[in-house]
């Protein structure tokens, strides 16, 4: 009787562990690699939110050489942008989203709380000829198809935290890994040998 009660106890923290991981991938979060993550996705932090089953991001702290002005050189306005392009990811590389905290207009989509992205050119040059420095700037992102995200949590590849708007502002990209890895990963055992993914 009390090995049948000790079962049911496990399977019922078990299944309670579960639900929560599952209602965990359904909010936006941030996502920092794990120290020991090889590959592209190495010493990098996201901003990542679920879009239906699947999930979409912005790598946060990997600017590029490249400016807006340069890129457009017969959009005037774009000279205005002080801040670098970004690398989001390699979804859709050869496209520019911005990323703001304020709605831009249809299309668009709410990220979360106040900061929305949008890909639709009009609304991007509207931003840089109004207000050019309130935005971020990427070139591409990150997508997983269903199910992938939670293998790769599971797996030990990324640090999951609540997402922060400030974060896709922050001035020192830089730096912005090793601090998230130290807020994040304190209590987190790092996994050895992890696969670029």
């Amino acid at each position: 009787m009390r090995t049948n009660m000790r079962l049911l106890v496990a399977g019922l923290i078990l299944m309670t562990a579960c639900v929560a991981r599952a209602q965990d991938l359904a909010r936006p979060m941030v996502l920092v690699a794990s120290p020991d993550l090889a590959g592209p996705y190495s010493h990098t932090a996201l901003i990542v939110v679920p879009m239906g089953d699947k999930h979409i991001g912005f790598i946060l702290n990997r600017a590029t050489e490249s400016r807006l002005a340069t890129l457009f050189p017969e959009h005037a306005p774009s000279a205005k942008v002080t801040d670098p392009l970004f690398y989001g990811g390699p979804e859709g590389a050869g496209a520019v989203f911005a990323l703001l905290r304020r709605d831009p207009g249809q299309p668009s989509i709410r990220l979360f709380d106040d900061l929305f992205v949008t890909g639709n050119g009009k609304n991007i040059d509207r931003v840089i000829e109004q207000t050019p420095n309130d935005a971020r700037y990427f070139a591409g992102f990150v997508g997983w198809t269903a199910g992938e995200l939670a293998k790769e949590i599971e797996g030990g590849y990324w640090y999951v935290g609540a997402p922060d708007a400030a974060l896709v502002f922050h001035k020192n990209t830089g730096a912005m890994w090793e601090e998230l890895v130290t807020r994040l990963g304190n209590g987190h055992a790092a996994r050895k040998g992890l696969q670029a993914i």
